[in-house]
């Protein structure tokens, strides 16, 4: 919660403005029933037209200056609010960017999603409502009882059994409503998790006809935020009415009580009348407060799951090196481990490699061996767990970022495409790339053929994730990315995977002829894709379980041989089947 206060800093004049003139406009509201008694007594029951216009004339006077003073305050509201929901929204877009991926795996995409929008909308409305009515329906209340009791003190006692009662039912509900609510935002979060699997794996739901099936997954999910949110709801709509019960049967106990009083001569008619404004004054103020607990209930609740990302220190720290050359070794793996979060079988295990500039390393092994958990340690996707990583010859852990993102280039399993032109897409890898440079870079992934083929060429528009381009153009396209980059050292992690044999052949052979002092690392379950590199690295579970060339590993390594046949079986089975 205390994170959240420095956010309200820069609004200081809108917090003190705001509240101040909706108090001013409060005060002027208390005074209408009073000048309304008058009015009654002094004017209509003595027939004074004079006076009845007078007090008319000042009665509006009163109403327009409280125009004005709560047209400031919702001015000074709405600057504060959105201004405070802005600098913490960037807070946190801010801090996500700098979370470890194991630390993004933990929160979930959904629930930083649903945090990064509801949440801080909540908050917005909390900090609107602090300047518009915090303190305006508290002050209504207590000066409406003042006022009351300034006329009759007597038949004010109502208020002081009113009140208690009142403050009971808002603790209730309280009490009850705040664990509910915490409840709702995490099953808010596993409803948007189905929905967003759903939306970004539809293609696949629909080739499978998991229509159905994901219909009951997502109905299923529904329900159980419904059926919370119903039971909140049920809670939180018990106040208005217990409330409104409370208060108006003191309004009937102040009519009753107040006639009586009447007459004996102890009030006036226009004073009832006053009291009878005073207490729509206190009920409606009440009301306001019981749905001012409601609000901050969930605000809360939503400020606690803010507060959660904001308070997350990066697991990664960055030093303050810049790109050095302190060795022949490109990349260099010292008995590197990675465990993923609270698995206790290692994902690598005990990694001895060194890489060698201008070296092409190829990495193969099954699914599930390691490879890209192995290769996601060079760039500090994860931190190993235990030994450390080197890039020519100083540890990953001493870079900047800066310096180690200019180090590395990655190309990842699923192509990532943003929503822009191709141009826009390509200049993430450097932001200042000419088109020559693009040109070329497009060149050498073998997409330049398709991008010339777009009706506007590098300035035709990418949808969302790249779906208006099939899997082969993605994956060209984002090896066209990171070749611009011109990075000493080039990731390819399984990107030609969606690529023919031919240009994938094509690809290899103009990345190794552009490429000749660059270090380049091929992770591929193709042996195709990897048996022309320098060296092979072979995994299994974890491990590195052979190293050598093509023909070396075929001669030596058992795994590695095993692979070769299977897939020479495969490309036998397909010519024989084409025969």
């Amino acid at each position: 919660m205390k994170r959240l206060f420095p956010f309200l800093k820069p609004y200081r004049l809108q917090l003190t403005i705001g509240p101040f003139f909706k108090l001013s406009e409060a005060v002027l509201e208390l005074l209408i029933p009073t000048l309304m008694a008058l009015l009654i007594d002094n004017g209509v029951n003595a027939g004074n037209k004079d006076y009845i216009i007078k007090m008319g004339i000042v009665m509006l006077v009163i109403a327009t200056f409280g125009v004005m003073f709560a047209y400031i305050c919702q001015y000074s509201a709405s600057i504060a609010s959105q201004g405070f929901g802005t600098d913490v929204r960037n807070a946190m877009f801010k801090k996500i960017e700098t979370l470890s991926f194991t630390q993004l795996d933990k929160f979930g995409t959904p629930s930083l999603i649903n945090r990064i929008t509801g949440d801080v909308n909540q908050l917005q409305s909390a900090v609107a409502m602090l300047i518009r009515l915090v303190i305006r329906a508290p002050f209504l209340c207590v000066g409406g009882l003042i006022m009351a009791m300034m006329i009759d003190l007597k038949l004010s006692i109502i208020f002081m059994i009113v009140i208690p009662l009142f403050i009971l039912v808002l603790f209730l509900v309280m009490f009850k409503a705040v664990p509910l609510y915490k409840s709702v935002q995490k099953k808010l979060d596993s409803l948007t998790l189905v929905l967003r699997e759903n939306l970004s794996g539809v293609r696949v739901i629909r080739a499978f006809a998991g229509g159905h099936r994901e219909k009951e997954r997502f109905n299923d999910k529904n329900k159980d935020y419904a059926d919370t949110a119903i039971r909140v709801g049920k809670i939180a709509a018990l106040t208005n009415p217990l409330t409104s019960i409370i208060m108006n049967l003191a309004a009937i106990a102040v009519i009753y009580f107040g006639g009586i009083r009447v007459n004996t001569g102890n009030l006036s008619q226009g004073e009832v009348i006053a009291f009878i404004n005073y207490i729509t004054q206190i009920l409606n103020a009440m009301i306001i407060v019981a749905n001012l607990v409601i609000l901050y209930t969930k605000a809360y609740a939503s400020a606690l799951r803010v507060s959660e990302v904001l308070a997350a220190e990066p697991a990664i720290k960055y030093g303050t090196a810049a790109a050095a050359d302190k060795s022949d070794n490109a990349v260099e793996f010292k008995n590197a481990s990675l465990t993923y979060g609270t698995s206790k079988i290692p994902a690598v295990d005990n990694i001895n490699l060194a890489v060698k500039k201008g070296e092409t390393l190829g990495i193969i092994g099954g699914t599930g061996s390691g490879k890209t958990t192995l290769i996601s340690l060079i760039p500090r996707f994860y931190d190993a767990t235990r030994g450390e990583v080197l890039i020519n010859g100083v540890s990953i852990a001493d870079y900047s970022e800066e310096a180690l993102r200019s180090l590395v280039a990655v190309v990842q399993q699923r192509a990532a495409l943003f929503s822009g032109t191709v141009a826009d897409n390509m200049r993430m890898a450097k932001a200042d790339a000419t088109m020559e440079e693009m040109r070329e870079a497009a060149d050498i992934a073998q997409a330049t053929e398709f991008i010339d083929r777009l009706e506007d060429g590098f300035e035709t528009h990418v949808s969302q994730g790249g779906n208006n381009l099939s899997g082969g153009q993605k994956q060209r396209l984002t090896i066209a990315r990171a070749l611009v980059k011109k990075s000493p050292i080039l990731i390819l992690d399984d990107s030609a995977s969606a690529l023919d044999y031919a240009t994938d052949a094509a690809l290899r052979r103009a990345i190794k002829e552009s490429t000749d002092n660059q270090t380049v690392i091929i992770v591929s379950q193709r042996v195709n894709s990897v048996k022309d590199a320098d060296r092979i690295a072979v995994m299994d579970d974890g491990e590195i379980v052979g190293i050598g060339t093509h023909k070396e590993l075929v001669k030596n390594c058992e795994i590695y041989r095993e692979i070769c046949s299977s897939q020479e079986q495969l490309e036998e089975g397909d010519e024989n089947e084409e025969g």
